[in-house]
């Protein structure tokens, strides 16, 4: 039953990419998820609408059981009270169900933990396979170290797009989103394990990712790390969830997902002008409608 309820609620979203809506950008006045892009995102929200589903029903049940008893026993109705303090059979019931209902969704909830937390859900990947991305938060900014350690190592600093910056206007014509669209985005290959290593230089920030079911706290003098492996190519957003000052609001995360062949031209593009990291290679690709509907789907 909830597994079909969740397959309900894919078809719904199937539907609605269909008729020409994408949900792979955030919906101004949206009120549900963001379309998952990942494995662990998508196990996630099915999860969530397997709870809700009994959160509904034990919700459902208690405001009937409560409306019954204040027409059955009030005062007009019932004059004279009863009298007995306990029902064996019903406190058996009261206490086994509610038990049986929690260790179903330990069933549930204890692997997807796992998962998130476990580099890779414990698969055994080659490190020459893994893409490894260091992340610093900053007031009020992100900035990513690419190919860390070794003689190829660059930064990409990340700010968000303004209307009246000089060197790169906000233009929504071109395909920015105000509040969520930046300079010089993060950038990561289609297919492959991608480590992050998460700090901070100054406060608490913290690095969220919605469609991938992401969001780990960037702590100074701390690593935290998450991984995510993408399937689709696209453009996803998300930003800053902790509060860190004044520009807080200011801290958006624009995350291009390109196949292993783009991937690898920006990372020289990259490599070659990192204070522009990348730029003009990015904006040689198609804009986002495109790859945003594929990852939608």
């Amino acid at each position: 039953m909830l597994r079909g309820a969740w397959k309900l609620g894919v078809l719904g979203a199937a539907s609605l990419v269909a008729a020409g809506q994408s949900w792979a950008t955030p919906t101004p006045g949206g009120i549900d998820f963001q379309t998952p892009a990942t494995e662990t995102a998508r196990r996630v929200q099915a999860f969530h609408f397997e709870v809700l589903i009994i959160i509904t029903v034990i919700t459902a049940f208690v405001t009937a059981l409560l409306i019954w008893v204040m027409i059955r026993y009030n005062r007009k109705a019932s004059p004279t009270p009863k009298k007995f303090s306990h029902n064996t059979a019903v406190e058996i019931v009261w206490t086994v169900l509610p038990v049986l209902i929690l260790v179903w969704i330990a069933k549930g909830s204890f692997p997807l933990l796992y998962e998130q937390d476990v580099m890779f859900n414990g698969e055994q990947v080659p490190e020459e396979q893994v893409v490894d991305i260091k992340i610093y938060g900053n007031m009020w900014y992100w900035d990513y170290t690419y190919n860390q350690n070794t003689d190829q190592e660059f930064v990409v600093e990340s700010r968000m797009l303004r209307a009246g910056d000089a060197d790169r206007p906000l233009d929504t014509a071109r395909g920015d989103i105000p509040q969520l669209s930046v300079d010089y985005p993060m950038v990561a290959p289609v297919g492959r394990h991608v480590r992050l290593k998460i700090t901070a230089r100054d406060v608490i920030h913290s690095w969220a990712m919605p469609q991938f079911a992401l969001k780990v706290d960037a702590v100074p003098g701390r690593l935290n790390q998450l991984w995510f492996k993408v399937d689709q190519p696209g453009i996803y957003y998300g930003q800053c969830s902790e509060l860190c000052g004044k520009d807080h609001s200011n801290m958006p995360i624009e995350l291009w997902a390109l196949p292993q062949q783009q991937y690898d031209q920006w990372l020289v593009a990259a490599q070659a002008d990192p204070a522009n990291g990348g730029r003009a290679y990015l904006d040689s690709l198609p804009r986002p409608g495109v790859t945003q509907l594929a990852a939608a789907e």
